[in-house]
This record gives C-alpha cells, structure tokens and sequence, in this order.
C-alpha cells in the first residue's frame, strides 16, 4: 500500500458491550444490525465486523442470529465484505467458531491471549490453530487481531507452518487499556516490522474509544485502512462523538480526502484483499 492507495473503512457497528439501555441507537437485534450496516455501506463502508448477542443482549455466538444477519447484509448490500468475530470474553471457546460453517467472507483471530480491562482474553495456541484451521475448511480469509506485539510474530509462525495463507490481513488494534498504548510511534513500529515479516500482508488499525480518531488519522497518513464504528467508539469508557455508524464512517472518508486516499467501494475492497467475489 502507499499513501494514496485506495482505503478500505471496516465499521464495527455493535461489538458485545455495552448495552443499548446505557448506550441508545445501539444495534443489537438482528434487524438493527442490518438496517445499521445498510447505512454505513451507504456513508462508504466496505466490510462490516459482525458480534451478535442474546435477548438479554449479553454475547452470543448463535450460528441461526449470524446467518439470519449475514442474509440480511447481502440482501441489501449485496457485494460489501462481511466479517464474523470469533471474540468473546466469558464466552465458551468451543463456540466461539461454531458459526463458521457459514462462511462469511472473512474471521476475526486474535493470535494470542492479552490483559484487558477486568480479566484476560484467552486465545490458548491450540484454539488459535483450532480456528485458523476451521477458517481454512471455509475458506474464510483471517483477519489477524494484534492486541499485543507477540501476536505479530505468531501470525507470521502461523503462516510458516501452513496454518494461514499469504498474503494476510492485520489488523492493529491500540488503546485497549492493559493492552498495546494508542501510540503512533508504537504503530510505525508495528508496521515497520509486519512489512519485514510478511511483506505481502496489507493492515488496518483500530483506535479504542477517545483514541478512535487518531488512530484513524495515522492509517490513512501512513498507508493502512480504517476500522470506526460504536463498538470501538463507545467501548470502556463510553465515549461517544457520533449519532449511530454511518456518522463515524462519513468521518472518516471526509478525512481520507486530506490524505489524498480515496474509498475503496466493496468490490475494490475484495480485489485488495484477494477474497472471492460476492454470492
């Protein structure tokens, strides 16, 4: 990628917390997420991150809610990408990829485990093989998750062992607190390193909470895409600057502009990330 390279925006629309009671005009229910996501597809989003969650709107990882929401996004946004989130904080790590067989055009993984704010996000070596193998069972492309600098250097293992293909897709995700600082020097670093490692891998960066916009600005300046939305902007400290997902994402093309990076639509989207065209 260069400095005036196309720029795919990814937007997270509702994540697993908080609630819509403490957060209103979050999407939570199926129908939400997708008339959300129609909307930020409109304001210039090419690839939604996808959580969906109970009736008590705790996290869930529900095959029938992820396909009823991944029918609904391609009815209405018939080419844009759609990414499953195997996340899940106090969810049970044998269903965290259960829906999988779905297919959705890409996957979270996060390749290791890291501190958060009131516990630890556990992603054991063997459940990270675990999932990139059933990713590959569907030819599902990654999204590798780096929430500390080890999980670089555990993507790259990954693919020298055959477990993920190249080229990959990282995402860098700064200004989790107990985890990688939102720091731009931090991120030049990270880049500098993923391009020595594996060269052919293209980068994102997602900026938590009031680290949202900065974050925004130094990918698009240095190169890389961009990942807005509620989940991240509301998340641990409730921050929230923007009236529902298609705000953040007009926000950021508006500021793609000044960096002369212009938006990739869905379908340019899938040829930057060599994924397989929409059905």
């Amino acid at each position: 990628m260069t400095n005036s390279s196309p720029v795919i925006i990814t937007v997270a629309i509702t994540g697993a917390i908080p609630r819509k009671k403490d957060c209103p005009g979050l999407p939570v229910t199926v129908s939400e997420q997708i008339e959300e996501t129609h909307k930020a597809y409109e304001a210039g989003a090419a690839l939604v991150h996808l959580h969906v969650r109970k009736p008590d709107e705790s996290p869930s990882s529900d095959p029938d809610q992820f396909a009823k929401v991944q029918e609904g996004i391609k009815k209405h946004c018939p080419d844009m990408i759609i990414q499953f989130s195997t996340g899940g904080r106090g969810q049970d790590q044998a269903l965290r990829g259960a829906m999988l067989f779905h297919r959705p055009d890409m996957a979270s993984l996060a390749t290791g485990s890291v501190n958060f704010p009131n516990g630890i996000y556990e992603n054991p070596p063997t459940f990270v093989d675990g999932l990139a193998n059933e990713m590959n069972k569907y030819d599902i492309k990654p999204e590798i998750e780096v929430f500390d600098m080890a999980m670089l250097y555990s993507a790259a293992d990954l693919i020298k062992r055959g477990l993920l293909k190249a080229p990959a897709h990282v995402q860098f995700v700064m200004g989790v607190p107990n985890a990688m600082p939102a720091k731009r020097s931090i991120l030049e670093f990270l880049v500098s390193e993923l391009k020595e490692i594996m060269p052919d891998a293209t980068w994102t960066a997602a900026g938590i909470a009031r680290h949202q916009l900065a974050v925004n600005e130094w990918a698009l300046e240095m190169g890389g895409h961009a990942r807005t939305g509620l989940e991240d902007n509301i998340k641990y400290d409730q921050t929230r600057v923007a009236k529902d997902n298609a705000e953040l994402v007009s926000r950021v093309a508006e500021l793609a502009t000044k960096y002369n990076r212009p938006i990739a639509n869905a379908k340019l989207a899938r040829e930057i990330l060599g994924l397989r065209a929409a059905g």
